[in-house]
């Protein structure tokens, strides 16, 4: 397939990833038993962004080492671990209401008292939260377009764009875990 053949492919993965899981947080939740208790998801899902994050950690360790094929199987591995998380990720939001920060009786409301309780944390989970979402929409077409230079052996293109999409992936993964234990506490 021709390199603008997959870049088409990839642009269109890039779009509909995010408006997908857009969609997810306006529609209705259905009625669903599936068979074990969703609560554990969002655990899940930190255990996989941790993964991830080690997983990119020591390719970053390969390829400074020359271990070009530990390197390969490291990245190839995040994302699978990547594809799951997203899959487990839009499975959840599908089946539960979203879980607000704050909010400690579990009503699904964060009034003034609970606000006032959780003070100015309440700002560094929303720009965390913020940036974590924004750069995970930023880092699908990236992982993409790093692993189509890497299987094209274009060793320049794919170099100059690892090391833009490196740290951002890195980071989301991190950011990841991080909204997960800050709002844990939150969860019914």
């Amino acid at each position: 397939m021709k390199n603008k053949n997959l870049n088409i492919i990839i642009t269109i993965i890039s779009i509909v990833i995010p408006v997908a899981v857009a969609i997810l947080f306006v529609l209705p939740q259905p009625n669903v038993q599936v068979g074990f208790d969703v609560k554990v998801m969002p655990f899940f899902h930190a255990v996989l962004n941790s993964a991830t994050a080690v997983l990119l950690l020591a390719s970053l360790f390969f390829i400074k080492n020359g271990r070009k094929t530990a390197h390969k199987w490291a990245n190839l591995t995040a994302v699978g671990l990547s594809v799951i998380f997203l899959l487990s990720y839009v499975t959840y939001h599908f089946l539960t209401e979203s879980t607000k920060f704050g909010d400690m009786d579990h009503n699904g409301v964060v009034d003034a008292a609970e606000i006032t309780a959780i003070g100015g944390v309440r700002y560094v989970y929303y720009f965390l939260l913020l940036t974590h979402i924004v750069l995970a929409v930023v880092i699908v077409p990236l992982v993409l377009f790093t692993l189509l230079r890497g299987f094209q052996s274009d060793w320049p293109k794919h170099r100059r764009i690892a090391r833009i999409t490196w740290p951002i992936w890195f980071y989301v993964a991190i950011t990841g875990v991080v909204v997960y234990m800050m709002i844990s506490p939150y969860y019914a």
